[in-house]
């Protein structure tokens, strides 16, 4: 083959790129493009969108590295479903090479374009990439997909080899890549976008910024186990946003995880497994991301007080730990996996509110939106999905908040309205004392408590008993 074209989409990235290295075997002339899917980029309501940023931040990083290399990347704005056959016609390629995308819209926009490039009599050519083991490749004894995650994860272990964790050397053949000409990057304006806050927040985008913030987790990823569940503490890896747009390889990742010895390695890897887990899910099930797995829980019908639902988007609920994770969240688009499952269970279980709603919540303000491990993750603490949390299981926010937030240094940071309010109170102040509540007047300076957890948690009962 003379020629062929790579489409990056979630592997902003030249080091270990699957796609990138098919392409460079099996063409002498390599073309790359980037569009920016304005499928997707219409749709987000929010036009200062983080993401938004890191991707297009992202995507200048790798031109640059592609003509440092001697190539280049055509960069599009519009839909791919036509500007890539398109584009493939105008540089004569005959292969179109990406990496597999599992998420619905994607599959059926990559059929889409599949079946508009055979009709020229060319073709996509789809590799996996963005997990170690994709959705047939870890099967049942009976050759089904496992549905609990711990015998999900020891078939895992023990079909992983060196083979899989393994790199994909590009750098010994770029001399195939093929230049773009000279076109100007569409601003984020072009696109009907604003920027944002992203570097003020510390998070760096592209292949570099991925490189630096892997290379910081590294040095302390022993001690990850024992201080991964506290919020106030330097303890995730905060390379979700990294691999949900593939700046760097989860292949290196594991890799390292793997053959780091170690306990706080070991509990890492298998938060990596557990991403391949959800991939696998919605893969497989694609009907879950607006349907519960467990399939009899799609009858519940949720109170949904609509009341219940703005005051936890907007972090006064009177639980310090969930208002905490909820400024958080809206305020740097992050949130800390700990405080995810406090404040998506608080939501379904304490509040009454449909699982979907707060699922959509995520995915407006997560940088880190990755919607195979958000579903997962809310139908979890909802006890809807597969190796859920039993539905009767229900978080108690005050006695999480006071086991993962002792001294309450995370809600003091992002509430400080209860800064001075002593650390015996801190994790249920409406429990001071007239004279303690000078520290904080309950009522003006932080509101009461929406609802009280032992009758929110008898009425869930009842509803999921029917």
């Amino acid at each position: 083959m003379n020629t062929a074209m790579v489409w990056f989409r979630r592997d902003l990235r030249i080091h270990d790129n699957a796609a990138l290295w098919h392409a460079l075997k099996a063409a002498r002339r390599v073309h790359c493009v980037f569009v920016f899917d304005s499928d997707i980029l219409d749709a987000l309501p929010d036009k200062t969108d983080r993401r938004v940023e890191f991707i297009h931040a992202s995507v200048g990083a790798l031109r640059r590295t592609l003509e440092s290399r001697g190539g280049g990347l055509h960069i599009l704005a519009g839909s791919p479903r036509h500007l890539i056959p398109e584009l493939a016609a105008e540089l004569g390629a005959m292969t179109v090479y990406a990496a597999r995308d599992y998420e619905p819209a994607a599959v059926e926009r990559d059929a889409w374009v599949a079946e508009r490039l055979t009709k020229a009599g060319r073709r996509l050519e789809l590799v996996k990439d963005q997990v170690i083991f994709e959705a047939d490749e870890i099967l049942t004894a009976a050759g089904t997909p496992y549905h609990v995650f711990s015998p999900f994860k020891r078939a895992w272990l023990a079909k992983l080899d060196a083979f899989h964790l393994g790199t994909y050397p590009v750098e010994d053949l770029l001399g195939n890549l093929a230049p773009a000409a000279p076109r100007r990057m569409p601003a984020l304006a072009d696109m009907g976008f604003r920027s944002t806050d992203l570097i003020e927040l510390g998070v760096q985008p592209g292949e570099a910024g991925g490189r630096a913030r892997w290379e910081e987790f590294r040095e302390r990823i022993d001690r990850y186990r024992e201080t991964r569940d506290f919020p106030a503490v330097n303890a995730p890896s905060r390379l979700s946003v990294h691999l949900r747009f593939g700046t760097l390889s989860i292949r290196e990742l594991a890799r390292f995880a793997h053959e780091h010895a170690g306990e706080g390695a070991d509990t890492w890897l298998s938060e990596l497994i557990w991403r391949d887990f959800y991939q696998m899910l919605l893969a497989r099930y694609p009907h879950i991301t607006r349907h519960a797995f467990q399939s009899r829980f799609d009858a519940l019908v949720w109170p949904n007080p609509p009341d219940h639902y703005q005051a936890w988007c907007e972090a006064r609920t009177g639980y310090p730990i969930v208002d905490a994770a909820m400024r958080q969240l809206n305020q740097t688009g992050y949130m800390h996996n700990r405080l995810r499952m406090i404040a998506a269970s608080f939501l379904v279980k304490d509040l009454h509110v449909d699982w979907r709603q707060g699922e959509r919540y995520f995915a407006q303000k997560l940088l880190d939106y990755d919607l195979a491990a958000n579903v997962g993750g809310w139908q979890w603490s909802a006890g809807v999905g597969t190796d859920a949390q039993p539905w009767f299981r229900i978080f108690n926010p005050v006695t999480q908040s006071e086991k993962f937030d002792p001294s309450g240094s995370f809600i003091r940071h992002f509430l400080p309205e209860l800064a001075a309010v002593p650390d015996k109170f801190i994790h249920a102040p409406w429990k001071m004392t007239p004279t303690q509540r000078l520290a904080c007047c309950i009522g003006s300076d932080y509101p009461p408590p929406l609802v009280d957890h032992t009758r929110a948690r008898a009425t869930t009962l009842a509803l999921f008993r029917g």
